[in-house]
């Protein structure tokens, strides 16, 4: 359980400095903002006594042209096939530049209208070095073009820019000549520089036994563009096989009618990354080849079953297709049974052999549950006489207090009790409907996947009850709650709302979390709406139905492993920690040297 907790807690770490990325402003913002620190540089020029408004404005005009040429040779040249750095990233980096070179020219005017103003310009082009260094570090973390690409990127939009500074705010006390060894030895010194910043980060990678550099270029490029390949490569390097259980809860009525596949899976680790996007990709793969609505509840695991790729997920997709073409023989179903000890709580419906149960602790938070309660839960069945047990996490319920752990105990006498009264039920004949639903309104960003919302509705012993499984990432705490009462307003009896803890809808906004739970970003009102109507929609299709479970197990499974991406996650912010604390050692040191260099000049 401790472990269950470092890892979940180690992936937070990362995925919150992995989200906090995702601040860049959009092309047009980062133009503005460029001309707004030319303009900026500009005036403060203008505080030099010789500087009259006209050359001050030049400089600022002339600044913003030449990082406009510079940027577009760069993006439309060097890097045109870069697939991170197009147009607006390259801009974006230019704005951080000039915007750190103010910060010289600032400390320039200032210590140069005291002690002379030849001072201005041996800060400026200690602000030039400065941003040379801030370009190599960028490039040389981020991009995989040649060297040389690489090295005229760097060097183009801050060498343009040193014209204009010598052009309109230049003396006659430093002429180019001198300024010669300078400029050609301070990109030598940025590289340096860059590569003692990074040397530290190197060694903690290979603590743990990871190739740093290259894994925060593969995080780069799926924050960037989404590519998902060199992370999941790392994975794939990485991991480690495994067998994946899976189970399919499967209604039919003279056709295939309904389907709730459980695969032993945790899908995250985020965005587009392993197995975060199987959920939606079973879902609609399943329907489009059996012909029937099918949801995937989350199953009793956490993070230690991310699979490594895209193409595990396949491997599980194509054997769950090829085996659901099982007859179904179960025709009875129990009543819906519900036991709670106030905080813990189970619900379990028998069909046939089988027994469906569900976890919630809401309205506490309810996260991973470990895999020891599903088996205890799954034995404890088969000593009533029951062939199967699907055993499901709703996931339906999130605070800012995570103490699953406090309540596992609970969890499983709730479990036990549940079972106790259900298979002491009398059972009946029972109907299915299903339907779902893709809201336009809501999105990975809102915190809904593109499996959208499924109600699967049981009618049993005067009963209807109300399956409802959504796309997202858990449910904000108390919501859950609207929604029963809604759909017990609207005839069902009994009903439950799942998630399937998709983490496709993590990693791709900003906030504490790094994702929207279920109702957080979302008009509730429209949401209990939608839930309600697909309730209905699959109440008005109610047919006859039998049920069958299945039980399968793929092979050799690429999964990214417990302890690997506990220490890959770590490593990530870790990482992130190390650069905090030697950034400024090291520009200062670099600065130190800069300083010296111009002192002989």
């Amino acid at each position: 359980m401790d472990d269950t907790t470092t890892l979940n807690r180690s992936i937070d770490d990362a995925k919150k400095h992995y989200t906090s990325m995702f601040t860049l402003p959009s092309l047009k913002k980062a133009l503005v903002a460029v001309a707004a620190v030319c303009l900026v540089i500009g005036l403060l020029s203008y505080t030099v006594p010789s500087q009259g408004l006209i050359r001050a404005l030049l400089l600022a005009l002339s600044l913003f042209v030449l990082t406009v040429i510079a940027d577009l040779t760069v993006s439309k040249l060097v890097l045109r096939k870069d697939p991170i750095f197009q147009l607006r990233r390259i801009h974006v980096l230019s704005l951080f530049s000039l915007a750190f070179w103010i910060i010289f020219v600032v400390v320039g005017v200032i210590l140069g209208s005291a002690f002379g103003w030849q001072l201005l310009e041996k800060l400026t082009l200690v602000g030039f070095g400065a941003i040379v260094t801030l370009r190599v570090i960028v490039f040389m973390a981020t991009s995989e073009a040649d060297v040389w690409r690489r090295g005229l990127s760097v060097l183009l939009q801050p060498t343009l820019c040193l014209v204009p500074f010598f052009i309109f705010l230049g003396s006659s006390s430093i002429s180019l000549l001198q300024v010669l060894p300078f400029l050609i030895l301070s990109p030598v010194v940025a590289l340096m520089t860059a590569l003692l910043f990074f040397y530290p980060v190197q060694r903690l990678g290979k603590a743990y036994s990871i190739s740093s550099l290259p894994l925060f270029k593969a995080f780069i490029a799926n924050w960037v563009t989404s590519d998902n390949a060199p992370l999941e490569k790392f994975f794939e390097d990485m991991g480690e096989d495994t067998d994946i259980e899976v189970n399919i809860l499967k209604f039919e009525s003279s056709r295939p009618k309904a389907a709730m596949i459980v695969p032993f899976v945790h899908p995250g680790p985020f965005k587009n990354i392993g197995s975060s996007l199987l959920p939606s990709m079973m879902k609609h793969e399943f329907q489009r080849e059996i012909n029937c609505e099918a949801c995937t509840p989350l199953g009793i695991l956490g993070h230690e079953r991310d699979l490594a790729s895209q193409k595990q997920n396949r491997k599980i997709i194509t054997k769950v297709i090829s085996s659901a073409g099982f007859k179904t023989s179960g025709d009875s179903a129990s009543p819906f049974i519900r036991v709670s000890d106030g905080v813990a709580s189970a619900s379990c419906q028998l069909f046939g052999d089988t027994a469906f149960l569900s976890f919630t602790l809401a309205p506490e938070t309810t996260e991973d549950l470990p895999q020891e309660l599903g088996r205890i839960v799954v034995e404890e069945a088969a000593k009533y006489g029951l062939k199967h047990a699907i055993v499901v996490n709703a996931h339906n319920s999130i605070t800012d207090i995570v103490d699953v752990e406090e309540h596992l105990e609970a969890l499983q006498s709730v479990a036990s009790s549940c079972l106790q009264k259900a298979t002491a039920q009398s059972t009946s004949r029972f109907r299915v409907g299903a339907a779902s639903v893709y809201p336009p309104e809501f999105s990975l960003k809102s915190g809904m996947g593109s499996g959208g919302i499924t109600a699967i509705v049981v009618e049993a012993l005067d009963q209807k009850i109300a399956y409802v499984v959504i796309d997202g990432n858990n449910i904000l705490s108390g919501l859950r709650e609207k929604l029963l009462a809604a759909l017990g307003a609207a005839g069902f009896n009994e009903s439950e709302v799942f998630t399937t803890d998709t983490h496709a809808v993590s990693a791709i906004v900003t906030g504490r979390r790094g994702y929207h739970p279920v109702g957080e970003a979302m008009d509730q009102a429209l949401l209990t709406r939608i839930i309600v109507d697909v309730a209905k929609r699959a109440e008005e299709n109610l047919e006859a139905a039998t049920a069958g479970c299945a039980q399968l197990v793929v092979p050799q499974v690429r999964a990214i492993g417990e302890a690997r991406l506990k220490s890959m996650t770590t490593l990530v912010d870790r990482a992130i920690q190390k650069i905090k604390q030697t950034v400024i050692p090291v520009f200062a040191l670099e600065g130190v040297i800069l300083l010296l260099i111009l002192t002989f000049l």
